[in-house]
């Protein structure tokens, strides 16, 4: 059977374009993340790796944008210090441009395709030529100098345990003790990702220091708290409302998806959850007009959350090892039932759109209020019409409560899921706060 990658779409914006230099700068800025979402859609990035490439990109942006300030540094606050060397910014120093560059750089290092990305240091490269007159020597001083602080995070990212991940004992799944995880239809991968708890966090001590309440345990006893969520998740889906499905399709981001035609399978390419919300990010910062260095450092923020997040999650889903609602529904229920959408590689507990997307709702509001309405369009790409909400709390409890629609969560993995994110992103907030 042939595997064929149908190239879908990939995350947008949804920006709105303005005259002004820090509208246009911010609008490069989305641009530039949407390169770096597009490599991971080449490479399938799968929902964690996706966060820690994020995390980097954005660190060595947010280093250019503080070169020029005496302002404590995020990452101070981190697990291990970096000790990152600043170079001395200098006549014709181009803020915007080294943040981007020194972004995309890191991108092409630490990504599988990131040569890819060399294609859009050129067009920054020509863009700031014309538009702001960057050229010879300027622009030359400008490279080395975002080259620079992106070697540096390269060099810090080398350590945080990722190489070691495939030198590591390989996972199997215990299928002969019930209520464990097993690979699920239709493609029966393997387990995505078993050691991710080893990966160096940024905030985060350690990555079971949010450890949460024990899942519903396993049974068939129809009085059973497993028994009544298995229940629920079966009937939730046979009576789902159009706005049910919607909600469920709106945030699916699986990268993993397949679709079937006769012989052939085709690999449907979807943004990852912790890219949906960097859309989110960046759909905001410009709908604000806030200035370039906010917009960094936010999407810097929202990016470091993300990976802490999923190393967090991570560390429980392994831990639980909890079966999918598909494979326990098949066995005891219904044979030919099928969640709506398609059952992600990797066990249940915690829900990892719960845990990152509550997370990241945590952050956002910090920086911009509990009660600010937005658009988000980062799924128009896929054929799906946007979604208006009045809080990052809201689109994350919406985002949460849609894995039960497609089938794919128990209900005590996505409320603890919303518990856990909260706390992770309470925890890194009162970091910065000093707190």
């Amino acid at each position: 059977m042939r595997l064929w990658f149908i190239f879908i779409g990939i995350v947008a914006y949804g920006l709105t374009g303005g005259q002004s230099l820090r509208t246009n700068e911010n609008n490069e800025f989305a641009e530039n993340v949407f390169h770096l979402s597009e490599v991971m859609l080449h490479d399938v990035a799968n929902p964690p790796a996706a966060g820690r490439f994020y995390a980097y990109c954005a660190l060595a942006a947010y280093e250019v944008t503080i070169a020029d300030q005496d302002d404590t540094n995020i990452s101070s606050h981190f697990r291990t210090d970096p000790a990152f060397v600043l170079p001395k910014v200098f006549p014709g120093w181009s803020k915007s441009f080294c943040a981007q560059y020194a972004m995309l750089e890191v991108g092409r290092k630490i990504m599988p395709s990131g040569y890819l990305l060399e294609e859009n240091q050129k067009k920054l490269i020509n863009l700031y030529k014309q538009k702001y007159k960057l050229v010879g020597k300027q622009l030359e001083a400008n490279k080395m100098f975002a080259i620079n602080i992106a070697d540096q995070v390269v060099k810090f990212a080398s350590d945080d345990g990722y190489q070691k991940l495939s030198t590591l004992t390989r996972y199997r799944p215990t299928s002969k003790e019930e209520g464990r995880w097993y690979p699920t239809p239709p493609e029966y991968m393997g387990a995505i990702e078993p050691e991710w708890k080893t990966i160096r966090t940024f905030f985060l001590d350690s990555a079971n220091q949010f450890v949460q309440s024990a899942p519903a345990k396993f049974s068939q006893e129809k009085e059973s708290s497993f028994y009544r969520q298995m229940k629920e998740v079966y009937d939730t889906t046979k009576r789902l409302s159009s706005e049910q499905k919607e909600i469920a399709n709106f945030w699916d981001c699986n990268p993993f998806a397949v679709s079937f035609s006769g012989h052939m399978s085709i690999g449907l390419k979807k943004i990852s959850p912790g890219g949906h919300w960097m859309g989110i990010t960046g759909i905001v910062c410009n709908q604000k007009r806030i200035s370039f260095d906010s917009t960094v450092l936010i999407h810097a923020m929202v990016a470091l959350t993300l990976h802490d997040a999923f190393v967090s999650c991570w560390d429980e889903k392994y831990r639980s090892d909890r079966i999918r609602p598909e494979t326990v529904i098949n066995k005891y229920l219904d044979p030919t039932w099928r969640p709506l959408l398609q059952t992600p590689p990797f066990p249940e507990y915690t829900s990892g759109h719960s845990v990152i997307s509550t997370a990241s709702a945590e952050i956002l509001t910090y920086y911009f209020g509990g009660n600010l309405p937005f658009v988000d369009t980062s799924e128009e790409f896929f054929g799906l019409n946007p979604r208006s909400f009045q809080s990052f709390r809201q689109a994350s409890g919406e985002a949460a409560i849609s894995r039960l629609y497609g089938g794919i969560h128990f209900r005590d993995a996505i409320e603890v899921g919303q518990q856990q994110g909260r706390s992770i992103g309470n925890f890194i907030l009162g970091k910065i706060k000093g707190n």
